[in-house]
This record gives C-alpha cells, sequence and structure tokens, in this order.
C-alpha cells in the first residue's frame, strides 16, 4: 500500500457540478524539505486562474481541514506561501490560519536569489483534539 494512503494524506482534485471536470486541487501533504516546523501536515491548493476569486479554494481548504481534524484526529495544520501570493494567504486567513512573522522562513528549494523565496507560515491547532 502507498504511504499516502496509510496516512490519510493526498491531494484532491477539485470539479464543478455544472461540467469543469478539473479545474484544481486542494489536499493535505507533507513537506518534503526540512525547516524549523517540519515534519508537518500542509493544507495547499492550486486553482486554475479562471476559477479564482469564486470561494472555491476556501470551500476546498474548510473540507480539507474538517478531514484533517475530524478524521485523522490531526493536533495542527500548517500552511506557507511565498509573501507575494495574498489569494493563498487570503485564503489562509479565511479558514481561520493565524501568522506569526516570526516564523517566515526562505524556502530551501528555491535558490537565494530566487524573487519568491521568503514564504510565510500560517498555523491552526484543532482545539478538540
Amino acid at each position: 500500500m502507498h504511504p499516502i494512503c496509510r496516512t490519510g494524506l493526498g491531494l484532491w482534485a477539485v470539479g464543478l457540478k455544472q461540467g469543469d471536470p478539473f479545474i484544481g486541487f486542494v489536499g493535505l501533504s507533507e513537506p518534503r524539505f526540512e525547516a524549523p516546523f517540519t515534519p508537518c501536515v500542509e493544507i495547499g491548493w492550486r486553482l486554475a486562474r479562471p476559477f479564482w476569486g469564486r470561494g472555491y479554494a476556501s470551500e476546498g481548504a474548510r473540507a480539507a481541514l474538517d478531514f484533517a481534524f475530524d478524521t485523522l484526529k490531526l493536533a495542527e495544520i500548517l500552511s506557507f506561501t511565498a509573501i507575494e501570493n495574498r489569494r493563498s494567504r487570503a485564503v489562509m486567513e479565511r479558514i481561520g490560519m493565524v501568522r506569526d512573522p516570526a516564523e517566515d522562513f526562505d524556502h530551501p528549494a528555491l535558490a537565494s536569489d530566487h524573487p519568491l523565496r521568503r514564504h510565510v507560515l500560517y498555523r491552526l491547532s484543532n482545539f478538540c483534539s
């Protein structure tokens, strides 16, 4: 059995009932790099540009959080993105995640001069765990 199947983590395809069979993904994963906050479980999303600003990322993220906290019984979920990614940061805040600027970091998979290297880190704790 694949390790993802054992943990319950993975990315879900997102589609619309009205016909678009695939508009992106939402889900849970474990980052594959080392950082002060790893190991951890990350919530993430990526939708095709025509579907931005319609609430699909927030709706999918809330479903992923419910699964993470209610089914997997995880104590905490993290999310991160480049500082400039205001749309993803807004989704993180809409679903209740909180940023501590002291935890912002340089993404180790990006070159030191890459314009998207600096990332923000958001957290959400499961108060029911």
